[in-house]
């Protein structure tokens, strides 16, 4: 029966961020914004890609998923994440997300082995190791306080350090940017990630994850949709993600 009423409350508040996304949020007209003191031409490299080179040809239904995820943000996602951070006490929140940085790592592990990169597969390793024993099971980050590095690597990065190119760019509903090989990409990454899970976390831990994971990944994310300060902020954070994920597999 509460199983029921959680999932009805769960679509109705769906029905309502769905319902609210018939608007957009009142944007002031571009001549309405001042002139950037620091314009992309005085602080890019020469040779930059142009914001007008990502290839988008989902642009207007990209533009709707991002309208989505803004009213989703506003209505839901944002408020439960305040909930979050006021019941939970700073030091719990620090080392729940250590928890979950943990088991990045070991993806990052994984992926640095498809690479055949050994040193970040060694450093990643590493980390889990340290943090798995010495930081009490991933509560406590030790191995940023002895210096290891840590090498984010996912499955995109991977198909991207293979000759994949990203495809073109995708607004994922909830997730926010990426494109068609990332978004591919999320898949092998979540099926490891549930593996491994499933063989080092008892059920009830592995169900609290589940639902703590996104609240903590929001938590410390410090994007907010519309406060960018642009009049052109699909086209700026497309163009960032984009150039972000090529340096990402350049490196």
């Amino acid at each position: 029966m509460m199983l029921q009423r959680v999932g009805r409350a769960l679509i109705a508040a769906l029905i309502l961020t769905l319902a609210a996304c018939a608007s957009y949020p009142p944007q002031k007209p571009a001549s309405d914004y001042p002139e950037p003191i620091f314009p992309a031409k005085r602080i890019l490299p020469p040779g930059h890609d142009d914001q007008m080179s990502v290839y988008d040809p989902w642009e207007g239904m990209n533009k709707h998923i991002y309208n989505f995820n803004y009213h989703f943000d506003k209505a839901i996602f944002l408020p439960v994440v305040q909930g979050y951070e006021t019941v939970v006490p700073d030091f719990a929140r620090t080392g729940i997300h250590n928890f979950f940085k943990n088991f990045d790592d070991m993806l990052s592990a994984v992926n640095s082995l498809l690479q055949l990169a050994p040193t970040k597969a060694a450093q990643s390793t590493g980390r889990v190791l340290v943090n798995s024993t010495v930081g009490l099971f991933g509560l406590l980050d030790v191995a940023s306080l002895w210096g290891i590095p840590r090498p984010m690597e996912d499955f995109g990065q991977t198909m991207g350090r293979w000759g994949v190119g990203q495809g073109p760019y995708l607004v994922l509903p909830f997730l926010g940017p990426s494109n068609l090989r990332d978004g591919i990409g999320k898949l092998p990454d979540f099926y490891v990630r549930s593996m491994i899970q499933d063989e080092v976390l008892s059920d009830d831990v592995r169900i609290a994850t589940t639902v703590a994971w996104p609240v903590d990944t929001r938590a410390n994310t410090s994007f907010r949709y519309y406060e960018t300060g642009s009049a052109f902020e699909y086209r700026m954070v497309r163009w960032l993600y984009s150039t972000k994920r090529r340096l990402d597999v350049e490196q």
